[in-house]
């Protein structure tokens, strides 16, 4: 224990020194001399941290399980497309509030090329912000004015790689060594070649393979994800450690959850699929214990967009955790599966794989993302119902793009490979409930079925454990921004589809309830209200599947403190009679009424959530 260190410091560093001392050396050969630099430099972070910050650290420290409960609600936004700059979404954090919302997510922002960005995922440089979108001294104000407000802040760290002209990039093709070696440089196709037997390509279509050919430096580069994205080499050290000091850099501007994009794919060895690795966990369990010493206020949240066989491991254990929160992803693309075939088996078999799990695991729930809807269902259980992979993909992607005769979905086909019949999909929440084919068509009715669509699978994520995350826009019904195709940086990616820019004349009719923005933000405002104050919804409830007798009515059982609770979502266009084998008096949690659980009626795209106070 160095002597000049602090005691705040040093307590904490000594919790963890024994395993992180260990699993560092173990991981990088005993490298003694990049292990005292990495100390070091944990020590200058947390000098630097500002003083508000530590009082913020020390609280959550008291109350390590802050983020759990039933208060936290999430937004996710495109800081450009919400509000032009952080400047702006400052100016918005009263709307942000009316929303209910407590834990905003800023998608990245960081300085990226302009047309070779990725959406702000090929960062050029971790130490500043977007010129368009403000500095890093706009950030931390941002930052503060949110903590004031007791608004937590998300943001993506893109560990995976840099872009190309990062500097350590250009550094690496002006022919420098010591830059090559933080990528994975290879003098000619045969190791690339290799690699390219066993790893599975991300973007097929798009960008196809996973090597690009770099004709400055002569030499062949590791690009998984796009050409203009190069690989970092985390079995060098010094790319940890440098990545390491950019994360907490982040947190010391303000940064309440990091997210770990793309974390699954940090590790790379040939012969392997170049997925979740057990150097992975290493790496992301050094990076829990980091944050533990230098921020403990900081929450990981880890991009694992796998099944859960996948997911549930970057959890850590109890004794060892990694993650804090993780994406319940497959719950998300099985609601949409669920929306386009009526039908609630395959949602109540995911679902029961995720209440056996234990209840430190906290997942992220959300209806809609910044990217494409993946088909990663789970094909073995539906093959019982004479569901097959390929065709059962197709007719998802023809309900939801409203190709199949009767849909009202509006949604595109993203990344579209007809000869594997693997394409995914787009489009906003509203969009793909029906709204926006309603709205066209002037048809009150069916737009009346698509709002009623809409707020039951917002109640349905509100109804599962852990942290609700809201795509911004959808509290008003915000519908597909079909503007895109015009704007030539944008036309070959169907994501900027529901990626666009808030409709501020739409927000501002959001109080009046004659409009379709009023009606789903006031209800969504409800879901809200009546999660945080009932102790039903809590993350440490007992959760379980309600036999419903039907295939399009799904049943969820929650209790906690005295408190039981069910709630009914019924998939189907009309209105359902359920029978539960329940004799206890219930009340309705929307109208207030008694309610009869032995015979509960569930209108078409309606939900019910009933409670019984012991």
């Amino acid at each position: 224990m160095k002597e000049h260190w602090k005691s705040e410091f040093a307590s904490r560093y000594q919790k963890h020194e024994d395993e992180l001392k260990w699993l560092y050396c173990e991981l990088y050969h005993n490298d003694r001399k990049a292990y005292d630099y990495f100390e070091d430099m944990l020590y200058r972070l947390w000098e630097e941290r500002p003083e508000k910050l530590k009082v913020m650290d020390r609280a959550r420290e008291e109350n390590p399980d802050w983020y759990k409960g039933h208060e936290l609600v999430g937004m996710l936004m495109y800081v450009n497309a919400f509000a032009g700059n952080l400047q702006g979404v400052r100016l918005k954090l009263d709307y942000i509030e009316e929303c209910g919302v407590n834990y905003l997510h800023l998608m990245p922002l960081l300085e990226s090329p302009k047309g070779r960005s990725d959406g702000g995922y090929a960062v050029s440089d971790f130490r500043r912000v977007q010129p368009e979108l403000g500095t890093m001294k706009d950030l931390s104000v941002l930052a503060d004015d949110c903590h004031d407000r007791g608004i937590a802040v998300c943001l993506d760290f893109v560990m995976n790689h840099t872009s190309e002209d990062h500097e350590w990039a250009r550094r690496a093709r002006a022919g420098e060594k010591e830059y090559q070696n933080r990528y994975f440089f290879y003098d000619d196709w045969t190791i690339p070649n290799a690699f390219e037997q066993t790893v599975p390509q991300v973007f097929p279509t798009t960008a196809p393979g996973n090597f690009t050919w770099c004709e400055e430096a002569q030499k062949v580069v590791m690009t998984t994800f796009y050409p203009y994205q190069w690989d970092l080499n985390y079995a060098n050290p010094t790319v940890f450690n440098d990545m390491t000091d950019n994360m907490l850099n982040l947190c010391n501007h303000g940064v309440d959850i990091i997210r770990l994009d793309a974390v699954p794919y940090i590790w790379k060895a040939l012969g392997t699929n170049c997925r979740n690795l057990l150097q992975v966990h290493t790496l992301v369990r050094m990076m829990r214990m980091v944050c533990e010493i230098v921020c403990p206020g900081t929450l990981l949240l880890g991009e694992v967009v796998m099944e859960p066989s996948r997911v549930v491991p970057y959890f850590g254990t109890v004794e060892k955790p990694e993650c804090h929160l993780l994406y319940n992803v497959t719950t998300m693309a099985t609601i949409w599966h669920t929306v386009a075939t009526r039908d609630v088996r395959l949602l109540s078999h995911q679902l029961r794989q995720v209440f056996a799990l234990p209840k430190e695991y906290v997942f992220l729930n959300y209806l809609r993302c910044h990217d494409d809807i993946g088909w990663g269902l789970d094909y073995g259980f539906l093959q019982q119902f004479g569901q097959e992979e390929v065709p059962h993909k197709k007719y998802l992607n023809d309900y939801l793009t409203g190709k199949w005769p009767g849909s009202p979905s509006r949604g595109e086909l993203y990344n579209d490979d007809p000869r594997l019949g693997d394409a995914r999909l787009c489009g906003t929440t509203a969009s793909l409930c029906g709204i926006e084919s309603a709205r066209k068509a002037g048809d009150r009715e069916k737009l009346e079925k698509a709002i009623c669509l809409d707020e039951m699978l917002h109640a349905f994520m509100f109804t599962l454990s852990g942290v609700p995350v809201l795509y911004s826009g959808d509290e008003i019904a915000q519908e597909n921004d079909n503007a895109y195709h015009d704007d030539p940086l944008k036309c070959e990616d169907s994501r900027y589809l529901h990626r666009g820019n808030m409709d501020w004349e739409k927000a501002a009719l959001h109080s009046r309830e004659d409009t379709t923005e009023g009606q789903v933000f006031t209800a969504i405002g409800r879901m809200e209200q009546l999660r945080a104050a009932h102790p039903a919804f809590d993350t440490d409830a007992d959760t379980w599947l309600l036999d419903t007798g039907s295939d399009l009515v799904l049943g969820i059982g929650r209790y906690f403190r005295g408190e039981q609770m069910l709630a009914l979502f019924n998939f189907g266009d009309w209105e359902k009679t359920v029978w539960l084998r329940d004799e206890k008096s219930y009340t309705d949690l929307m109208d207030g009424e008694e309610a009869d659980a032995g015979r509960l009626t569930v209108p078409g795209h309606g939900y019910r959530w009933l409670v019984h106070q012991f």
